[in-house]
């Protein structure tokens, strides 16, 4: 939950689904440098979780873009410590995180 707010939920007999937004904050270089401004959000992307309750979760999960004024980049920020001990995140959500 240290990087994005749950904007929704939804449980029914057939499934549970999250809504996730990343949180909207700069990284400290980022900020300090002053260049860098929002740019919207990526499109949602849907991706199913480990079941819960003996229903699939899906998570509805949007990053973030954000646009450097100096270099003309646009990007979102990636996270690599999402585990917690002992769990694992699926390929799929490792790919996505990743993704700019």
């Amino acid at each position: 939950m240290e990087y994005f707010d749950i904007s929704g939920w939804h449980d029914d007999s057939v499934k549970i689904e999250v809504w996730l937004d990343e949180k909207h904050y700069l990284e400290r270089s980022d900020y300090k440098s002053g260049t860098v401004i929002s740019h919207g959000s990526t499109g949602e992307k849907v991706i199913q979780n480990f079941p819960l309750c003996g229903k699939p979760v899906y998570l509805h999960v949007r990053h973030y873009r954000w646009y450097d004024k100096t270099t003309g980049e646009t990007f979102s920020y990636t996270y690599d410590d999402l585990t917690a001990e002992g769990t694992k995140l699926t390929p799929e959500f490792v790919a996505f995180l990743k993704e700019d």
